[in-house]
């Protein structure tokens, strides 16, 4: 493997010598997420395989270029996983892509997000230079925000070759059920029992359903089903796969769609389009024109929230929220520090 990152770093020089874009990529399973491509492939996949995975410590540690498959292969056959369910969105799905996407499934609010999972990474700078943070625990706290700072980056701060990442294990038992509420009663059932001490690990809201998972020990689901009522979804497990994928009808017809992250509080948000509510009503999803972009984004930033057009439409309105003048110079102050020749994706965030 050595000599796969002497080539990683012959291009990166070779491209900051010449401040020529590279644009790095595993599977590209995600391509279509984030600003426009641009720059030459640098392709991962061939820094790849699990480096060390130790089931009784809940820790596992494998290269940019291992297939998300192969890595859940090795966790469910110990009866773990990735607890934040990251969505694959195409067989080529990378862990390299997973963090550097962020992308979080439907137990996200419930088990958190990839960052906070995050244990450790081995990143090449735009010197060529391999940079180690943080650890393969939790203690290990050296260099550990800069680890996560790495999730959701897109690959715009360097080439991530390695990441430690934390698993937890499956859950005893897991079942689901719905209830039939309108928006604005769904909202407030899923605010009513964020507060009470309940095995909830994903929820969604669509056409007049709210549909509840609950993952945990036997006693708990039982309790929480006598609790809570609702008809019994049987054989549910598609039903979240197609969320987590996007493969649910509501993401199939290609449209525009914009992902908007508010207070779980917040109440239902007057816009035109068809919506879907996930995460207890954190993250919400709106198929709207692109064309609305400005409306889209007062409304959200008016109730605390903000909204980034996540497929489709016209990308030159600007992919991701626009950013407050000291967190924008801020980011371009990581970005000079770790890729001063601005090289690795560039225009894919902002």
């Amino acid at each position: 493997m050595q000599a796969i990152v002497e080539q990683f770093r012959e291009r990166i020089l070779a491209a900051t010598a010449a401040r020529a874009p590279l644009r790095l990529r595993g599977g590209g399973s995600k391509d279509w997420y984030g600003g426009q491509l641009a720059g030459e492939v640098l392709d991962t996949r061939a820094h790849a395989g699990i480096v060390d995975y130790e089931p009784t410590e809940l820790v596992i540690t494998a290269r940019c270029g291992t297939p998300l498959a192969e890595i859940e292969a090795a966790l469910a056959a110990q009866r773990q996983m990735l607890a934040f369910e990251p969505p694959h969105f195409g067989p080529g799905a990378t862990i390299g892509g997973v963090l550097a996407c962020a992308l979080s499934g439907p137990r996200r609010p419930h088990a958190g997000a990839v960052r906070d999972f995050v244990l450790g990474a081995t990143l090449m700078d735009g010197q060529g230079e391999v940079l180690n943070f943080g650890g393969q625990v939790m203690k290990n706290v050296a260099g550990y925000d800069v680890s996560r700072l790495l999730a959701g980056s897109l690959g715009t701060l360097g080439l991530i070759l390695q990441m430690s990442l934390k698993v937890l294990p499956l859950a005893p038992r897991e079942t689901s059920v719905r209830f039939e509420l309108d928006e604005i009663a769904a909202l407030k059932k899923l605010n009513e029992w964020a507060g009470q001490p309940l095995p909830i690990s994903a929820s969604c809201w669509h056409d007049g359903a709210l549909s509840l998972r609950l993952s945990g020990a036997d006693a708990a689901v039982a309790a929480a089903l006598r609790k809570l009522g609702g008809a019994e979804m049987h054989g549910a497990a598609p039903f979240w796969a197609s969320l987590r994928e996007q493969s649910h009808p509501f993401f199939a017809d290609g449209a525009s769609l914009w992902r908007l992250s508010l207070p779980p509080a917040a109440s239902a948000i007057i816009l035109k389009g068809e919506h879907l509510i996930e995460w207890g009503g954190a993250q919400r999803w709106l198929k709207a024109d692109a064309g609305q972009a400005p409306a889209i984004r007062r409304s959200v930033a008016a109730a605390g929230g903000h909204a980034s057009l996540f497929r489709g439409g016209d990308k030159s309105v600007g992919v991701f929220h626009p950013l407050a003048p000291a967190v924008a110079a801020l980011h371009q102050r990581l970005k000079t520090a770790f890729d001063p020749a601005g090289i690795f994706n560039p225009g894919r965030m902002y």
